[in-house]
């Protein structure tokens, strides 16, 4: 047997009657004083008395007899089996797992913290109780294992020029990110018939020891980008400043003017302060 079996027990209320009949067996052995008929009843009900158990919902019970896996019952109800039969509960509910977060490497080397929050359920209950010593601390020690290996398949972030292709990164390829640990979590966990639910990144961020460091570095290529945009449209206004005032022909300007022009506007359009105005009352070469 390497999966799990479902089976049918007794209803427990119809043993419950019979049960009670018993008990008045008992009753009437008593008021007659026959020890034959008191000593047989005492011992139906101990015998009987064991067998009787709870299917609450979403929960299931596994029944061995002497070491051996009988069946499973998932349908919950009031039920009867033999007394014999050691009866151990599995949760059939979905349950949630946050990780701790824990220090690993990244792609790159950067130390960084990570943790994982899962939401996973028992599948096949024979694989839950038979295959690992301890199906919830499997859970978490697997979890640990692929947040670990997660982190070192892919970088933080990406500090790669605009146009370059971008990469799979922990902080920003949340969904692919999420579909990798899943995955890696559900190959994991299939053996102690675990089905996850969903898997997803619970916390990121850099290590204390380079948190710093790094926060400089993406505001430095935050300004690097703000910058490129700056100029992309300045040279963008300069160039139809230019085309306007030849179009309209408003003034002829000659190398050295536009030169002069060009420049100005630049300076004006790029600066990050407010240009102050300077009047000139000669010529552009004195």
């Amino acid at each position: 047997m390497t999966q799990e079996k479902n089976i049918k027990v007794s209803n427990g209320y119809l043993m419950l009657f019979i049960f009670f009949g018993f008990i008045a067996l008992l009753i009437f052995g008593i008021m007659q004083e026959n020890p034959l008929i008191i000593i047989p009843a005492i011992l139906l009900l101990l015998i009987t008395l064991p067998g009787f158990f709870l299917v609450n919902p979403n929960t299931s019970k596994v029944l061995l007899l002497f070491g051996k896996y009988i069946g499973t019952v998932r349908e919950n109800g009031f039920y009867w089996a033999n007394p014999l039969y050691r009866k151990r509960s599995i949760s059939l509910r979905a349950s949630n797992f946050d990780s701790e977060r824990v220090k690993v490497n990244d792609k790159l080397g950067n130390p960084i913290m990570i943790s994982t929050i899962l939401v996973w359920k028992v599948s096949d209950t024979f694989k839950a109780a038979f295959d690992v010593d301890n199906y919830e601390n499997f859970v978490r020690v697997q979890s640990d294992a692929a947040v670990r290996k997660l982190a070192s398949l892919y970088p933080y972030d990406n500090f790669e020029d605009e146009g370059k292709e971008e990469e799979i990164t922990l902080r920003a390829s949340v969904n692919e990110v999420s579909e990798a640990l899943e995955e890696e979590l559900s190959e994991r966990l299939a053996m102690a018939g675990i089905e996850v639910l969903e898997a997803r990144i619970g916390y990121l961020a850099y290590a204390q020891e380079i948190a710093n460091a790094m926060l400089k570095r993406q505001q430095a290529t935050a300004i690097i980008a703000a910058r490129h945009k700056i100029v992309e449209g300045a040279v963008s206004m300069v160039e139809m400043a230019l085309d306007e005032l030849n179009k309209k022909e408003i003034v002829e300007l000659d190398e050295e003017r536009k030169a002069a022009m060009v420049s100005n506007l630049m300076v004006i359009l790029c600066s990050d302060k407010e240009a102050s105005p300077v009047l000139n009352t000669g010529t552009l070469s004195h």
